[in-house]
């Protein structure tokens, strides 16, 4: 039959009805730290994925609180769909049941994934690290290590460090000589937690404390400290604005970050196509050429030239004397360990 004037406009609205929930169901919410990692993955990841399939991004931005995706799960009212998180994060959350299992059949090959990315409920989306940067404008010879960074003779200055006892107790190992392939194991004994807070103490009367990423590139730039720890991308971010900041990339402690899916996401396909395609060879070079963090998947680096790979964490030359953040460790030992740095901190 054909369709008679009056009936057309039905016939239209009754197919656009049927449009719009599956053009809805490209729409996603993105759950990310912000900042410069989070204009890299706009630009790497986002505005991809919205020429690929025509739905739109909202992004958000928070600073980890898993209490919030509790929260979501529990009350069944789950409103983001793909969250970054933390090393720590995604094997507490996968425990307690927070995360949808990963589907690797829609991701790609495991073998193509640094070993430390392939999780149950997760897909490890970028390898950052924690690092000795220093201002190549008030620093004429490099430091080569953390025994220089607590040789405060040879470097004379103020120390940053982050306050807390993560990174800093593998530092302060480092720093007495201990192997990075050692710290772990003489760090879980009374007497190497005893040597590690021993060595820390010798820095104790130089050290200007930081807990906000965005704080050491600006200690260095000012002159306040002669060296610091320091996120690699803060220190990238501060050299693409044009300031002389190096990294001494041995001794350096990387981690990784991870995408997933709360419990109970409604749009799980199309969660499940943003991450396949957010870890995709391509689209992971093209992340690292924004911000100098390493990609998880290991076919990404063929795709980027000696002056981009030279900045990232995983390069060889970056990595072959930097240890990975033993989340297992500090997920054991990590609250004791906080409760005796804050009481020596205090004193």
């Amino acid at each position: 039959m054909k369709s008679t004037p009056t009936l057309r406009p039905l016939l239209l609205a009754g197919a656009l009805a049927l449009a719009l929930p599956a053009l809805a169901q490209h729409n996603l919410t993105v759950v990310n730290f912000g900042g410069a990692n989070g204009a890299a993955q706009k630009k790497a990841y986002f505005e991809a994925y919205e020429k690929a399939t025509g739905g739109k991004i909202t992004q958000v931005e928070y600073n980890g609180e898993q209490a919030r995706i509790k929260a979501m799960v529990e009350a069944k009212k789950v409103t983001w769909d793909v969250v970054e998180v933390e090393g720590p994060d995604i094997s507490r959350g996968c425990d307690e049941g927070l995360f949808e299992r990963m589907d690797w059949s829609k991701i790609g090959n495991k073998a193509d994934f640094l070993p430390a990315a392939v999780h149950d409920c997760g897909v490890g989306t970028f390898v950052w690290s924690t690092v000795l940067a220093y201002n190549g404008d008030k620093l004429k010879t490099a430091p080569t290590g953390w025994a220089d960074f607590w040789d405060v003779k040879k470097f004379p200055g103020k120390r940053g460090l982050r306050k807390g006892a993560r990174y800093n107790l593998e530092f302060a190992l480092l720093a007495d000589g201990v192997k990075a392939a050692d710290v772990y194991k003489v760090l879980a004994t009374k007497d190497g937690a005893d040597r590690a807070f021993k060595k820390l103490a010798e820095l104790k009367p130089h050290i200007q404390w930081w807990e906000a990423g965005a704080l050491p590139p600006q200690f260095l730039v000012a002159g306040d400290v002669a060296m610091t720890s320091a996120f690699s991308g803060r220190i990238d971010a501060a050299q693409r604005e044009g300031q002389n900041l190096k990294i001494t990339w041995a001794g350096g402690i990387y981690d990784l970050d991870f995408w997933v899916m709360p419990k109970g996401v409604a749009n799980k396909d199309a969660a499940m196509k943003f991450i396949a395609l957010a870890s995709s060879a391509d689209a992971q070079a093209d992340y690292a050429r924004h911000i100098s963090y390493g990609p998880t998947n290991t076919k990404a680096m063929a795709k980027l030239d000696a002056k981009t790979q030279a900045l990232l964490p995983t390069s060889h030359e970056n990595a072959k004397d930097a240890l990975r953040f033993d989340v297992a460790f500090w997920a054991d030992q990590g609250e004791a360990l906080e409760k005796r740095f804050a009481a020596w901190a205090a004193q």
